[in-house]
C-alpha cells in the first residue's frame, strides 16, 4: 500500500505492507506548476458567472490537474516502487492517473476504487492530457478514451444505484458498515432521546482540512477568481439550521472546525468526530455534504441524505441523490433552507422507502473478500 502518513494509520491492524512515500498533496502544488506553464487560473472565464458554473469550471481544472502535473508527480513517486515490488495488478486511487500510465508501462492491469472522482470524471476530458503524458514517457497512445479503465473499475454501489456518470460496469461489492477496526461509539449517545427524529450532521474531512492548513499558515490558493467555500461558515449555518429543528436530536460533528457555541440548545450536540458509519444505522436523516464516501455510507444504512454540496464531486453527487430519490439537495444555504429541507425529507416517506431499497440492494452484492478471487482471475486472463 503506497499512501501518506496520514492514511497509513488506517491500515495498522491490517496483513499490508505500507509505505508512505506519498506527500501530503495540496492543490496548491499543482496550481503552481499548471500557472507555470502558462495554464489559465481554476474558473477564470467563470469568475462572474453562478455557483455551479462556477463549479463545473473548478472541475474542469481539476481535469487537466489530474492528467497533467498530478498524474506526472504520481508516477515519479510510485513507479521506483512498482519495479522493485513488481506487482500483477494495480488497485488505485480514482484520482491518481499516474498508475494508468505504470500498469501500461509494467504490462499488467489497473482498477480504480470507489472514488467520488473516478464518478464524475469523463474520460475525454483526461484522455489527450495522458496521451501527452504517454508521448512523454515512451508510451503508445491510445485512441480509446475508456483506455483509462480497460479492466472496468471497483465499486461498493449496485449498477442501478451508480453515482458513475461516464464509466462503464464494475466489480460491484458490499459496502463494509466499519472503516476503524476498532470503532465504537461513546456512552452519551445510548442516552440520546429515541422518541423524536435522530439526526446526524457532518461536513466530510476535506473542508476541515482546509481550515486547518489554513491555521497553520500554509499557503493557500490565491489564483482562485471566486471564493472557495469556508468551513467555518458553512459549519455555523448547519449548526444554526440544526437549533431550529427543535422536534429533532441533531448531533453535528465540527471536525475541529471553531464553532460558536452560544446558545445552543439541549436538543443539538456537537461532538468533534463519531464513527459515522456505526451512527448512520441509528438514525432518521444524514444532513451531508454530499461526499461519495458518506452517500455510500447512508445507502449501506438505508438514511436518507439532505445534501449541503461544497466543491468537486459533491454537486453531481447531491443532483445524483435526487435523481434517485434518496433525499433532496440543498439549494438554499440559509440555516432556514437547511432546516427546511432537512424537515423535507424527514416527511418524505419515498425517500425512507427508496433508501431501505438501496440497502437491500447493496446486500445482494458479494462481501469485499470475494475480490480477491475476481482479481485472481483478472490477473489470470491478462497473463
Amino acid at each position: 500500500m503506497a499512501t501518506t502518513e496520514e492514511v497509513a494509520p488506517l491500515f495498522a491492524h491490517d496483513d499490508l505492507t505500507v509505505v508512505t512515500c506519498m506527500p501530503s498533496f495540496t492543490p496548491q502544488m499543482f496550481l503552481d506548476e499548471e500557472l507555470d506553464l502558462g495554464g489559465d487560473a481554476p474558473g477564470a472565464e467563470a469568475a462572474d458567472a453562478d455557483p455551479e458554473q462556477q463549479q463545473l469550471a473548478m472541475m474542469r481544472f481539476m481535469t487537466r490537474l489530474l492528467s497533467g502535473p498530478m498524474a506526472r508527480k504520481l508516477r515519479e513517486i510510485v513507479l521506483p516502487l512498482a519495479r522493485d515490488f513488481r506487482p500483477h495488478l494495480v488497485l488505485r486511487d480514482g484520482m491518481d492517473l499516474g498508475s494508468v500510465l505504470i500498469a501500461e508501462e509494467l504490462g499488467i492491469p489497473q482498477l480504480p476504487t470507489p472514488s467520488g472522482s473516478s464518478n464524475v470524471m469523463d474520460p475525454t476530458q483526461v484522455h489527450d492530457g495522458l496521451n501527452a503524458l504517454r508521448e512523454e514517457f515512451g508510451l503508445p497512445a491510445q485512441e480509446d478514451p475508456l483506455s483509462v479503465v480497460p479492466h472496468g473499475r471497483v465499486d461498493y454501489v449496485p449498477a442501478d444505484f451508480s453515482f458513475a456518470r461516464h464509466l462503464p460496469g464494475s466489480y460491484s461489492y458490499r459496502q463494509t458498515v466499519q472503516v476503524e477496526h476498532d470503532s465504537v461509539l461513546p456512552e452519551w449517545v445510548a442516552d440520546l432521546p429515541t422518541d423524536r427524529p435522530l439526526v446526524w450532521a457532518a461536513i466530510g474531512t476535506a473542508l476541515p482540512m482546509i481550515q486547518q492548513r489554513k491555521e497553520q499558515g500554509e499557503a493557500q490558493p490565491t489564483e482562485l477568481p471566486f471564493e472557495f467555500p469556508d468551513p467555518v461558515k458553512t459549519l455555523q449555518s448547519i449548526i444554526e439550521a440544526a437549533a431550529k429543528l427543535t422536534e429533532c436530536t441533531v448531533v453535528v460533528a465540527t471536525a475541529g472546525v471553531p464553532v460558536d457555541t452560544t446558545d445552543l440548545p439541549p436538543h443539538v450536540h456537537l461532538t468533534e468526530r463519531l464513527p459515522q458509519p456505526l451512527l448512520l444505522e441509528s438514525v432518521d436523516l444524514f444532513l451531508t455534504h454530499g461526499g461519495f464516501n458518506s452517500v455510500r455510507e447512508a445507502m449501506r444504512t438505508a438514511t436518507p441524505l439532505a445534501v449541503l454540496p461544497q466543491f468537486g464531486d459533491q454537486q453531481p453527487n447531491a443532483r445524483r441523490v435526487e435523481e434517485l430519490g434518496l433525499g433532496r439537495e440543498i439549494t438554499d444555504r440559509t440555516p432556514d433552507g437547511i432546516a427546511a429541507v432537512c424537515r423535507e425529507v424527514l416527511a418524505d416517506a419515498g425517500a425512507a422507502a427508496t433508501a431501505r431499497r438501496a440497502r437491500l440492494r447493496m446486500l445482494t452484492l458479494p462481501a469485499v473478500e470475494h475480490a480477491v478471487a475476481d482479481l485472481e482471475r483478472l490477473v489470470g486472463d491478462h497473463a
